[in-house]
């Protein structure tokens, strides 16, 4: 599995844990179709999201402006905590590069606004991060 497509396949997965409660091996699995496997990325992305969550949480509240963690859109959420996993936990990956992906990937959910909105808000995380 690529990882654009497990990236995509994490939302997936993020999005049903936050919205039902689903569990994550059970999320994964109802997220692949018949001819994909599990992939170790995937569930690095979601295992990793999920057990740090309330860390995440924090630094994606401290960057939001005038906004509420709940009030922002399900996918948009669940694509903002995945890439906050990615660009400080996942040391191989580039900052740059997880921005990227992340703005990519609400795009292909929401559209140019989601993308938009995806990009303020990590590119202020990514600039604390880097420093």
């Amino acid at each position: 599995m690529k990882r654009r497509l497990a990236r995509i396949k994490a939302v997936q997965s993020l999005f049903q844990v936050d919205m039902s409660g689903t569990d994550k091996e059970e999320a994964i699995n109802n997220v692949l179709e018949d001819d994909e496997t599990k992939d170790e990325f995937l569930e690095k992305l979601v295992f990793g999201t999920l057990e740090n969550l309330d860390e995440i949480d924090q630094i994606f509240k401290s960057h939001l402006e005038n906004w509420k963690i709940d009030r922002v859109g399900n996918v948009d959420r669940a694509v903002i905590r995945m890439a906050i996993y990615e660009m400080k936990f996942v040391e191989e990956i580039p900052i740059n590069v997880s921005l990227n992906e992340a703005v990519d990937v609400a795009k292909s959910f929401g559209g140019e606004e989601s993308g938009r909105f995806v990009n303020g808000v990590i590119s202020k995380i990514a600039e604390t991060l880097k420093a």
